[in-house]
C-alpha cells in the first residue's frame, strides 16, 4: 500500500503553519511562524493584523516546509486545511492558499475542523483507541467529546460562556500578568497557596462548564481588596483560580469516563499544556486504570501537524471540498 502524504495548512488565529504528515501518524516536517511577539504589544490578538501577517507569510511557510521535508508538490497525496472555526480573515488566507495549491496541482482538498485537528494531534503520540472521551480545552473551547470511532464526534458537554483559556487570559489581565496570560498563570500558581475563597463553577450533574462566574469572582475579589488597600498576592490568586478550574474539569471528565464506560481519555487544545490539569488527570487516571494521552507541548498550541493528521483520516473517509471551500468563523464539530 502506498503511503498517504498529507500537506496541512493552519491559519485560524495568529500562527501561520504548514506541515507534512505521512499516514496520519508520522510527522515529516512542520513550520510554524508565530505572531505572538507582535500581538503582545496590544495585549491580545488583533484580527486585522493577524490576517495581514498571514498573507505576508503563507507562501514562505509553504515553501520552507516542502524544502525541510525534501519533497515537492508532486509527492503530496492531498491538501488539508483548517476551514473553521477561527478568525475569519485569518482562516481565509489558509483556505485560499490551500484551494489554489489543490487546483494548480490537481490534488484532493480536505476540509478540517480546527477542533478535530486538536483531537487528532494525539494520534501523533500514539494510535487513538476507541471508544474514547476527548477533553478539549483551549482559548475558544471547553468541550467533552465522546468518540466511538474515527471521525465520530458526539458532544456531551461544553462551556455555556467563557472557554477555559479565555478565562485564564482575563484573570491574568485583572491580576496584571503579562500576555500571554494563561501559561504565566499556570506557572506562578505552583508558587502560591489556595487561600482565596473562590467558587467552584457550575458544579452540577451535567457535563457543561461555565467560567464566567469564576472570572467575575476574581474581578470582584481584586477590586474589593484594592478598595481596602490590601495587596493581592498574584501567586496565591493564580493558585486559587487554577485549583477551581482543575477540580471542575477533572471531576466532570472522570464522571463522563465512568458513565460512558470508556477506558481512554485524550486531552486536546492549547490549555492541554497546563501543568495543573496534566498532573491532576494523570493522578486520577492512574487511580482508575484509565489510559491517558496528552499531545506533546509542540502539538498543544495551533499547528499544522494536527491538521494534516486529522486530514489523513478525513481523506480516508472520502471527505473532500471543492475549490470554492468557504471559511467559517463558527461551525459545530461533526
Amino acid at each position: 500500500m502506498n503511503d498517504v502524504i498529507i500537506l496541512g495548512i493552519e491559519s485560524s488565529c495568529d500562527e501561520t503553519s504548514v506541515s507534512i504528515v505521512k499516514n496520519g501518524c508520522t510527522e515529516i516536517a512542520t513550520v510554524v511562524l508565530s505572531q505572538m511577539d507582535t500581538h503582545a504589544n496590544y495585549g491580545g490578538v488583533v484580527p486585522e493584523i493577524a490576517s495581514r501577517m498571514h498573507v505576508e507569510n503563507i507562501t514562505i511557510v509553504i515553501e520552507e516546509c516542502l524544502r525541510k521535508a525534501n519533497l515537492t508538490m508532486e509527492d503530496i497525496t492531498a491538501i488539508a486545511v483548517t476551514y473553521g472555526p477561527g478568525l475569519i480573515g485569518s482562516l481565509l488566507v489558509g483556505v485560499v492558499a490551500a484551494s489554489t495549491l489543490a487546483y494548480i496541482y490537481q490534488k484532493p482538498l480536505v476540509p478540517v475542523h480546527h477542533i478535530a485537528g486538536h483531537i487528532y494531534a494525539n494520534n501523533l503520540e500514539r494510535k487513538m483507541e476507541f471508544p474514547l472521551i476527548a477533553l478539549v480545552v483551549s482559548g475558544g473551547h471547553t468541550d467533552l467529546i465522546y468518540m466511538k470511532e474515527n471521525y465520530s464526534f458526539e458532544k456531551i458537554g461544553g462551556t455555556l460562556d467563557d472557554a477555559v483559556g479565555e478565562a485564564y487570559d482575563k484573570v491574568a489581565r485583572v491580576a496584571d500578568i503579562p500576555y500571554p496570560g494563561g501559561p504565566l498563570v499556570d506557572k506562578i500558581s505552583h508558587e502560591g497557596k489556595d487561600v482565596y475563597p473562590l467558587p467552584l463553577p457550575l458544579d452540577d450533574d451535567t457535563y457543561n462548564f461555565s467560567f464566567s462566574g469564576l472570572k467575575s469572582a476574581v474581578i470582584n475579589l481584586v477590586h474589593n481588596e484594592e478598595q481596602r488597600g490590601n495587596t493581592i498576592c498574584k501567586e496565591d490568586l493564580a493558585c486559587s483560580f487554577q485549583s477551581r478550574v482543575v477540580e471542575i474539569l477533572s471531576k466532570k471528565t472522570m464522571r463522563a469516563l465512568k458513565e460512558y464506560g470508556v477506558n481512554h481519555l485524550i486531552v486536546a487544545g492549547g490549555v492541554a499544556a497546563n501543568s495543573g490539569i496534566r498532573e491532576k488527570l494523570k493522578e486520577l487516571c492512574e487511580q482508575e486504570g484509565v489510559e491517558l494521552t496528552f499531545p506533546s507541548m509542540k502539538y498543544c498550541t495551533d499547528n499544522a501537524a494536527m491538521i494534516a493528521t486529522a486530514g489523513y483520516f478525513a481523506y480516508q473517509l472520502g471527505r473532500r471540498a471543492g475549490y470554492d471551500l468557504k471559511a467559517k468563523a463558527t461551525d459545530p464539530l461533526n
